[in-house]
């Protein structure tokens, strides 16, 4: 009772497909992409900015 079956997703996924278009949702599948990977790496460089340590740990790590 009110759970979604397969059939429906596919029917909400064809439906998307068509409003769409599927080079517009390739675009935006790559755009979105980017964007999390941009926020990890932003992320990941404030951690280093805040935490000496780390930095000192992966400077030994490189030498």
């Amino acid at each position: 009772m009110g759970g979604i079956s397969i059939w429906q997703l596919l029917i909400i996924v064809a439906i998307i497909v068509l409003l769409f278009g599927t080079k517009k949702l390739r675009t935006l599948g790559s755009d979105l992409g980017e964007s999390v990977k941009g926020f990890k790496k932003a992320m990941s460089d404030d951690d280093n900015k805040d935490n000496p340590v780390v930095k000192s740990v992966e400077k030994n790590d490189k030498e």
